[in-house]
């Protein structure tokens, strides 16, 4: 399965099936104008998109400002995940962020994501703090994690 995963920048034609993605993801899931923003206006995104065939599967948003990075979003399909393509997409958006001269990267995950949260300390992500109320739908508090890249 891995081998058929190929991944490359997102584009505005990507929406729909970004937006599939993100709503199987998530419980507050992004807007297509969230998206359409993000990739018109928004100089510091970049947004990678993991690919089996013609179907979107997973895909990362990331912030490069200065020297600083930031994840604003990684999903991946449930029916595809345990594949490392999570990993894989955050290995990419680490590198671009590193190629672009970023020392840091950060993201914010929800305190009962343990999942997401080993797969952030495997690639070597360290707890930063917490972000009371965080998320809207719930108001569960965030971990914030912070990587020297």
């Amino acid at each position: 399965m891995e081998d058929r995963i190929h991944l490359r920048t997102m584009t505005l034609e990507d929406i729909d099936q970004v937006l599939h993605v993100e709503r199987s993801s998530f419980s507050n899931p992004w807007t297509r104008e969230a998206f359409e923003n993000e990739l018109r206006h928004n100089r510091f995104a970049t947004y990678f998109v993991a690919e089996d065939g013609d179907r979107i599967v997973g895909y990362c948003g990331v912030w490069v400002i200065l020297d600083e990075s930031h994840i604003t979003n990684i999903a991946v399909l449930p029916e595809y995940r345990g594949l490392k393509i999570g990993e894989t997409l955050l290995r990419k958006a680490m590198l671009f962020a590193k190629l672009k001269r970023a020392k840091q990267m950060s993201l914010e995950v929800r305190v009962s994501n343990h999942i997401a949260q080993n797969l952030y300390r495997k690639l070597g992500f360290k707890d930063g703090g917490i972000r009371k109320g965080y998320y809207s739908d719930n108001h569960e508090d965030a971990l914030v994690m912070w990587v020297e890249i």
